[in-house]
């Protein structure tokens, strides 16, 4: 028998039982649509996080106070070894560098008429903006004045400028914090949270009238930091700027041992990022592929059963002269069939869940065409190996045993 005419025979016996079929199927399907939908998931937080990363600012390291192994422990209070002047001397001294933006922060009640809200104060400096990619979408930014003075002066975050104005302009606006009045003076464009910090819900001053009128100074050394933001001249300069920094801070410290900061870099935290959402895609995909399995399970359970049922259908092609291979071709043929056909239902679910996941979600997954090919092969492979067993059981049936037990 030609392949052609198994392939016929198969459809017709599938779609005689098409409540059966569809329920053999239904465990390849939901594995599938599963396997898919956790890769472009996983594929599509790598993307989101990537993304935040990069709007961190372009070449942008990170100089964060304490020791890399203490912060990782999870210390009970952030070190003080980081101060602005740290800063000063970075931007004066390092050639690598294009920009230094110390930053600190705290929560407190920022209030405006009859309008309050508990949100971030952040300090920090004028190379702010460029350090970290903003821009003002009204009025200007802090200068240098404004830094030398301790000026009582604020930059409202997008979001935070809509909750207390509306639509009014609020440039020229008097709001208090921790009841001190502070005049606006711009508004940052919206740009979104970053690593935790929504600078659009955030009050900008300066981290000179931060330290001298909302926190206090804390530091014996000079004004603390959270830590300082630094802009290397181009991606070539990273790991230049890097070890030069080390360097100035180990002499301003004095340090002859363990360095009391540590340095992050953008592409190490992209490495990290990428790391762990590439493990736990890879792991939400092997769990979800436990359905593929279960699958094949039923479709081999189903094989048998039509096997049993279709007995003397078999005794009866075997007396008029079909071979054990013409049977084991027969319902291999089937049970692949059954495999790529709940694959290929299980993909189009798949896609679409992605595309639901993308409309209601800030993740934008993708859709891997990697994955698809993969699914559907493990798919096709599956049918091929548990349908091995019925095959071979209904290809080593005696005819007239055959016969005679139908």
């Amino acid at each position: 028998m030609d392949l052609a005419e198994s392939l016929k025979m198969a459809m017709k016996t599938l779609t005689a039982n098409k409540l059966r079929s569809g329920l053999t199927m239904l465990g390849i399907i939901i594995g599938n649509a599963s396997v898919i939908s956790m890769i472009g998931l996983g594929e599509g937080a790598q993307l989101f996080i990537n993304e935040q990363l990069q709007e961190l600012g372009p070449n942008v390291l990170f100089i964060i106070p304490g020791n890399r192994e203490t912060r990782q422990l999870g210390a009970l209070e952030a070190p003080r070894t980081l101060v602005v002047d740290d800063a000063i001397a970075i931007a004066e001294q390092v050639p690598s560098v294009q920009a230094v933006a110390p930053e600190n922060s705290t929560r407190t009640l920022v209030t405006y008429l009859n309008r309050n809200t508990n949100t971030t104060v952040v300090g920090t400096t004028p190379d702010f903006l460029q350090v970290r990619s903003f821009t003002v979408d009204q009025g200007r930014f802090l200068t240098d004045t404004d830094l030398k003075r301790s000026e009582r002066v604020v930059v409202l975050g997008n979001t935070l400028a809509d909750r207390f104005f509306g639509r009014d302009n609020p440039v020229g606006k008097q709001i208090r914090i921790q009841n001190i009045s502070f005049e606006v003076i711009g508004v940052l464009t919206g740009k979104g949270s970053n690593l935790g910090l929504d600078y659009d819900d955030s009050a900008l001053v300066p981290i000179t009238t931060l330290s001298s009128r909302i926190i206090g100074r804390t530091s014996p050394y000079g004004i603390e930091v959270s830590y300082i933001a630094v802009s290397a001249r181009d991606a070539d300069s990273m790991n230049t700027a890097e070890f030069q920094i080390t360097n100035l801070l180990r002499l301003r410290h004095q340090i002859t041992r363990d360095d009391d900061f540590f340095i992050n870099s953008q592409q190490a935290l992209l490495d990290i990022a990428n790391t762990i959402t590439g493990a736990l895609t890879l792991m939400l995909a092997a769990i979800a592929s436990i359905s593929l399995v279960v699958g094949g399970i039923g479709i081999m359970n189903i094989m048998l059963v039509s096997v049993r049922e279709r007995t003397q259908e078999i005794g009866l092609r075997k007396a008029i002269g079909a071979s054990q291979q013409d049977i084991l071709v027969q319902f291999m043929i089937e049970a692949v069939i059954l495999s790529i056909a709940g694959g290929a239902i299980g993909v189009g679910l798949g896609v679409s869940g992605i595309l639901l996941i993308g409309a209601f979600t800030p993740f934008q997954p993708g859709v891997s065409m990697t994955a698809i090919a993969l699914a559907v092969s493990v798919s096709g492979g599956i049918g091929l190996f548990f349908g091995v067993v019925p095959a071979r059981q209904a290809a080593k049936l005696d005819p007239i045993v055959a016969l005679r037990s139908a």
